[in-house]
């Protein structure tokens, strides 16, 4: 029963980043209580300076990808979904930002130079991040001294029925952190030094993993 579960849940994201892509953003917004987009901006406090090269792993609709390429960051974006990328290319040619670039590709299988980036981020991804291949892709990405930024989750510290009905959603579809508690231990184990971070936004905590690989 448990892997049928599994499959279920499996087969209704697949479905929310094809063929339903377009529900995204409204499921985002419903899952949060309005607060994904702020969720997902607690990345860019542990970024470099404005210039920077920066890779969004999983961009979805684009949102974050834009946000960066308009705060003056070099930005590339990469996620496995076609209809992802549609929109996110969409979203960044709407908003005239050439700054961005949106490719289709894995994390395990990174279409980039090594050194091309000096920070990575993914906000909310799913398990493969912890992947081995994800991992040493990134390492491999990221210049000497480049940094990995990871938003793994956000835990709503609000009471209410609205909060525990979301608490308990999470824990049924799994949502609870793809690498928790192991991700900074698997970066560490991939050469990088890393340690978790926590930020409030507005009665929730956002709870973040960082990396670095070894300097020059």
């Amino acid at each position: 029963m448990r892997i049928l579960w599994r499959r279920l849940i499996a087969f209704g994201f697949r479905l929310l980043y094809n063929e339903l892509a377009w529900l995204y953003d409204p499921v985002s917004w419903l899952a949060s209580m309005g607060l994904w987009r702020r969720w997902q901006r607690t990345a860019l406090e542990f970024l470099p300076a404005p210039g920077a090269r920066v890779l969004e792993l999983g961009i979805g609709p684009g949102h974050l990808l834009a946000e960066l390429a308009a705060r003056g960051y070099r930005a590339a974006g990469l996620d496995l979904s076609r209809a992802m990328v549609r929109r996110a290319g969409r979203r960044v040619r709407c908003l005239g930002l050439p700054g961005a670039v949106v490719c289709r590709g894995r994390a395990g299988a990174l279409p980039f130079a090594a050194g091309s980036f000096d920070a990575a981020l993914a906000t909310f991804p799913t398990a493969y991040i912890a992947d081995p291949a994800s991992l040493h892709g990134l390492a491999w990405v990221l210049r000497p001294g480049g940094r990995l930024i990871v938003v793994e989750e956000a835990v709503l510290s609000r009471r209410g029925l609205v909060s525990r009905l979301l608490e308990w959603l999470y824990r049924i579809t799994g949502q609870r952190g793809p690498g928790a508690p192991g991700l900074a231990a698997r970066l560490e184990a991939a050469g990088f030094r890393a340690w978790r971070e926590t930020l409030p936004v507005e009665g929730t905590a956002v709870r973040l993993v960082l990396a670095e690989t070894p300097g020059e």
